[in-house]
């Protein structure tokens, strides 16, 4: 009976018996495992998506990369197609999430990304519209933003751009300049108060200068992703050296079925930090919309031009 009343035994005394190893201690994780754990995470917004050539619904939803979490939705359109091409393109966008309503939410500013992700859906934006969609015209541009485009693709610099970028500002539509020559960027950068967005940028065709200009503006250059890490994170590396770590953002990847781990786990090896890895993901993008949404709130008291 007293062997009953007796507490439990010592784990020193149990432990020198044999009867209970000593508990070894956790293995750090590789960079694949904490690549792997940041995307699970801080899903990436891409700034680059295409139509699929077909809404047939057996090849609904399109195909993506497993850690996405939102995408631009391009409305690129050649130069001969218009407005009335575009709106097509934005009736299709908006089919394809009313098709999709298990995968995709339309998002209209960062407040709705982040309550689509939260939902466990991909946030869809619209945009970047065409520069020869707006045919001139700031009412036109006016017109895209109230059916809820959120990015314009400037490739060129005149005087009706000079008004469009700061009418951008003051309604809240981001500045595209992917494929914009470099006196367009140039100029561009010293227009517009709000970070400008390269959806798909091309940063070899982009001197160092150039890249600092963007750095001190904020925008983020967002780029594709290949089968090769190495040869990605060589340009990653080159524009978060030469324009600041806010400035790196992702387009979209090549390869869908393999992601964005093997890119992640890469720049982990090379020193990028777990802080860094979520500005690339999203956090950079996040923040350049969400300054052109605030810029916007505080210019809506000034005039429009026609």
């Amino acid at each position: 009976m007293a062997e009953l009343l007796d507490g439990p035994p010592d784990l020193s005394t149990v432990a020198a018996a044999g009867e209970l190893d000593p508990l070894e201690p956790p293995q750090p994780l590789d960079e694949t495992a904490r690549a792997r754990a940041v995307l699970a995470a801080q899903p990436v917004v891409e700034g680059h998506a295409e139509l699929p050539e077909s809404l047939d619904p057996e090849d609904l939803p399109p195909v993506r990369a497993g850690e996405t979490g939102a995408q631009f939705w391009s409305l690129h359109v050649e130069a001969d197609e218009g407005v009335i091409e575009t709106l097509r393109r934005i009736d299709a966008v908006r089919g394809l999430v009313a098709a999709c309503p298990e995968e995709l939410r339309l998002a209209h500013g960062t407040s709705e990304m982040a309550h689509a992700r939260n939902c466990g859906r991909v946030a869809a934006l619209l945009g970047p519209v065409s520069w020869t969609a707006l045919g001139g015209s700031a009412a036109t541009l006016r017109a895209y933003q109230t059916l809820g485009v959120r990015a314009v693709n400037l490739t060129r610099f005149d005087d009706f751009a000079r008004e469009a970028v700061r009418e951008m500002n003051r309604i809240g539509l981001a500045v595209d300049l992917s494929g914009a020559d470099l006196d367009t960027v140039r100029r561009t950068l010293e227009v517009t108060r709000a970070p400008a967005l390269l959806t798909r940028a091309a940063p070899e065709g982009l001197p160092d200068d150039v890249l600092g200009l963007l750095g001190a503006n904020g925008a983020v250059c967002m780029v594709t992703v290949t089968d090769d890490p190495a040869a990605v994170a060589d340009v990653l590396d080159r524009v978060r050296t030469a324009a600041a770590p806010h400035c790196v953002g992702v387009s979209r990847t090549t390869a869908p079925a393999v992601g964005y781990v093997p890119l992640f786990a890469e720049l982990l090896r090379r020193g990028w930090t777990a802080q860094d890895l979520v500005g690339l993901a999203h956090g950079n993008a996040t923040r350049a919309l969400r300054q052109t949404e605030f810029l916007s709130r505080t210019n809506r008291i000034r005039p429009v031009v026609s």
